[in-house]
């Protein structure tokens, strides 16, 4: 019995191919860091006009917006799969705010010590 001749690859399902750059060729693309320094600074800038920020500062603020973005979402979806929702809502949001930071803070009349969230979770 003959052999099944092999077929040539399909058009498209090839791999691909990276190529090195030569000495003198194009430079390596700097990659993307997504990041919140320039909305922090614009506020900074709103706040105190005439205040700046260290990079480290501004990496513990950076830090500081991420974590509190996440443990809102987090609550915001607790809430919606405990009331059988799939969908997160502006009212979902704020209730998560509600709980998540104290009166004070989320009425928007804001008190440095006591709307920082607690570090036990």
């Amino acid at each position: 019995m003959p052999e099944p001749a092999k077929s040539a690859p399909k058009k498209g399902s090839k791999k691909a191919v990276t190529k090195t750059a030569a000495k003198g060729g194009k430079k390596k693309r700097k990659t993307r860091r997504e990041s919140y320094a320039i909305y922090v600074y614009k506020v900074l800038k709103q706040v105190h006009p005439d205040t700046g920020i260290s990079s480290k500062a501004m990496s513990i603020m950076n830090s500081f917006v991420n974590d509190i973005f996440e443990r809102i979402a987090a609550e915001a979806s607790r809430l919606a799969h405990y009331n059988k929702r799939s969908t997160i809502t502006s009212r979902e949001i704020q209730t998560a705010v509600r709980l998540l930071l104290p009166g004070s803070c989320w009425r928007g009349k804001l008190h440095p010590p006591e709307c920082l969230p607690s570090t036990s979770m």
